[in-house]
């Protein structure tokens, strides 16, 4: 049993997602960072599926009643067991009755704590997820307080402990490479110059950048990247609105400010969306903080699909060494 003794800033429970259900209105949810997630996982004997903490910023205080095999995977949370620092991307054991602490990260904004068994809180559809903007799934529905008591799941901890991740696994937060972006659905709607803006600016992501969306700031005229054109019925008058439509994870809306749609975000309305972000691309942003700035590139559909099937590769190679 994991007993919280602060929540952190943001604290949920995340797996890999709930799928299948986008025709009646519900994302998946999951982690947002799926390879931190993920590599947590593989370091602690898990599947990929198992739930994590997701901690955003700054992470919780949890206390320990039983054994354990833990590892902490994605920004910099300088964890410490009763006081003692404990490194990143590792499997470290934990006694019971210890206590792990986590401080306001330094490098990147997520960071995810994986338990060998699992966080092993109900299934809700499919998923332990949290999905908090309609209250399901993780731990009733909502992020974690002071008082919680989480389940893990039956695991061995033997023969795991110590495992680390090499050096060229570790993504680096800082990098500046700028997103990439299919373009579509709705990039018609653009003018020339507009699709210029989208790609050329240098965007600020603003404080209102959540598990929902990640907003971006610019002194840019979004409407002025539209196209004029006499709206159709059930458009809308402003030129960003178009007839409703579905909204791929990933997307970017155009609601005033380009809105990157995460995994907690709705699944269809009026707003254009001009260009989706590709899914290995999503957790880099996720790792952004307020204030920092990002970069759109365009890319085809094939250079993202290869980017996916590299992701996959690096995630399966990772695991193969963790498994030797």
């Amino acid at each position: 049993m994991l007993h919280v003794t602060e929540g952190g800033l943001s604290t949920t429970v995340q797996d890999t997602g709930r799928f299948g259900n986008y025709h009646i209105g519900m994302p998946p949810s999951g982690a947002v960072d799926q390879y931190a997630h993920r590599v947590g996982n593989f370091l602690v004997g898990n599947e990929a599926e198992a739930a994590t903490l997701e901690m955003t910023y700054t992470g919780p205080t949890i206390e320990f009643d039983e054994d354990a095999l833990i590892a902490v995977c994605g920004a910099d949370m300088s964890p410490e067991l009763d006081g003692e620092a404990v490194p990143m991307w590792t499997a470290v054991g934990v006694d019971a009755g210890q206590t792990l602490d986590l401080q306001f990260a330094t490098e990147g904004a997520r960071a995810y704590l994986a338990v060998a068994g699992g966080v092993d809180v109900d299934q809700v559809m499919g998923s332990r997820a949290t999905y908090t903007l309609i209250g399901i799934g993780g731990y009733e529905g909502r992020g974690l307080e002071a008082g919680d008591e989480l389940p893990i799941g039956d695991a061995s901890v033997d023969g795991w402990e110590g495992a680390t991740v090499d050096d060229a696994f570790i993504p680096d937060y800082g990098d500046d490479d700028p997103i990439r972006v299919v373009m579509g659905l709705c990039d018609y709607r653009l003018t020339d110059e507009g699709r210029d803006v989208l790609l050329g600016t240098e965007w600020k992501i603003s404080d209102e950048a959540d598990r929902v969306g990640y907003r971006l700031d610019a002194d840019v005229d979004i409407q002025g990247m539209f196209r004029e054109r006499e709206q159709p019925f059930g458009a809308g008058t402003d030129p960003t609105n178009v007839v409703d439509l579905g909204y791929p994870i990933g997307s970017i809306q155009m609601a005033g400010q380009p809105i990157v749609l995460m995994r907690d975000a709705v699944t269809g309305g009026g707003y254009a969306t001009v260009g989706t972000v590709i899914s290995p691309d999503r957790g880099t942003l996720a790792q952004g903080r307020s204030h920092e700035t990002v970069t759109l590139k365009s890319v085809s559909v094939d250079e993202a699909l290869a980017a996916r099937e590299a992701w996959n590769d690096r995630l399966e190679t990772l695991r193969d060494r963790l498994l030797d």
